[in-house]
């Protein structure tokens, strides 16, 4: 081989080393494999859900806040609201006038009535003879008093009687009296007689006496007028007591029959046929359903802001969720406790502040009342909206 000639070098790969198995020394027991610990690809996984939920959660807090405080800023922060108010009612509680028992109950628990419709029955039989007894009382004092009218007129017929029959007494005693005159003048002149002139003058006093009895029979006739206009003024006074006991029969009886006052619905009958009633007794109630109003009891820090004509949010559970607008109508001339059958007492010693809640009355729409969902006495919750309180008032003034 010439030096000129190129070499080529043979590469060989450098032999693994070979690693000679371990010998078990005698005697020691081969321990079992311990088994790797498992990978961390899981906890990797709910990393990155974690990592995928917080800005989720941290984005809809803060959308919710967001909302939350645009929603107090423009509409919020002017609502008013309570859950101290309850629908009512101007209920009239059914009771009659008078007693006795009850012959027809017309009507059921929870019936629909119309203003005039009759309620329930009391025996009338008693009540009808007393009419019947005052009108046969009325009647027969009635015929009295023709009867001392025509004694009147005839009185009054023998007074003029009298009057005439004495104008022709005086007029005999003044020709008597002439008569007696010539008499004496032709005695004197020796022509006439003693006995004419006796005979006139006689004629003279009967004509005075019958004067005198004339006179008599005017006073007797004028008498008895008298006598009979008293009489016929007291009869007059009887029938009018009559007639007003008769007056007040016919009112008992009409009270025997109990007639609903309005429209409306009968509850808490409590009464049956047969049963005796006294006055005042509360037999059944009528609820105007369609005149139910609402009483919210708003706080006295609240005040401020309401007065009458507002609009208010209704939310009832008996109207399904469904929401409807009232009207603030009026409010309370004093807080509930003034009302309330122990007033508090505050001068003595010991006080603590509480803050009072003050009446307010809310119109609801014809539409509510006419859907039948309203019963007096429900809870209601209600938000009176200051922002629509009229122009001028001290509310919308505060708002702006």
């Amino acid at each position: 081989m010439s030096s000129n000639a190129p070499t080529t070098a043979e590469v060989r790969p450098f032999p693994n080393a070979k690693v000679a198995p371990a010998t078990e020394a005698p005697g020691v027991p081969v321990q079992p494999a311990v088994s790797s610990p498992p990978t961390e690809a899981p906890v990797k996984k709910k990393r990155s859900v974690r990592s995928f939920l917080l800005p989720i959660i941290g984005v809809a807090l803060l959308s919710a806040g967001a909302w939350y405080g645009y929603d107090y800023w423009t509409t919020g922060r002017f609502m008013i609201s309570t859950d101290d108010a309850y629908v009512q009612a101007d209920m009239a509680f059914i009771s009659p006038k008078i007693s006795g028992y009850v012959d027809q109950v017309k009507v059921s628990e929870n019936q629909s009535v119309k203003a005039g419709d009759p309620l329930l029955v009391v025996d009338d039989g008693d009540y009808r003879i007393a009419v019947a007894q005052a009108e046969a009382q009325i009647a027969t004092l009635s015929k009295t008093l023709d009867r001392i009218d025509a004694q009147t007129e005839a009185a009054r017929a023998a007074l003029q009687q009298a009057q005439a029959q004495k104008v022709a007494d005086q007029a005999a005693a003044d020709n008597a009296g002439k008569v007696a005159a010539r008499a004496s003048q032709l005695l004197k002149t020796h022509v006439g007689t003693q006995a004419q002139l006796d005979d006139a003058q006689t004629a003279v006093q009967q004509a005075n006496a019958a004067l005198v009895g004339a006179d008599a029979q005017i006073a007797a006739a004028q008498a008895n007028i008298g006598v009979l206009q008293a009489q016929r003024a007291e009869s007059a006074s009887t029938l009018a007591s009559l007639q007003l006991s008769r007056d007040k029969a016919l009112r008992d009886l009409s009270f025997t029959v109990l007639k609903a006052p309005y429209d409306g619905v009968v509850g808490n009958r409590s009464v049956e046929q047969g049963d005796l009633v006294s006055p005042g007794q509360k037999l059944a109630v009528i609820v105007p359903m369609d005149k139910l109003y609402i009483v919210a009891n708003f706080k006295e820090t609240q005040l401020a802001r309401l007065v009458p004509g507002e609009k208010v949010k209704i939310s009832v559970d008996a109207t399904d969720g469904r929401d409807f607008e009232g009207t603030v109508s009026s409010l309370a001339p004093a807080s509930g406790a003034v009302f309330s059958l122990l007033p508090p007492e505050n001068a003595t010693g010991n006080f603590t502040k509480v803050v009072q809640r003050v009446p307010v009355r809310i119109d609801v729409p014809a539409d509510v009342l006419k859907s039948g969902k309203l019963r007096a006495g429900l809870s209601v919750v209600v938000a009176v909206d200051s922002r629509t309180a009229p122009s001028g008032s001290a509310s919308a003034a505060a708002s702006n």
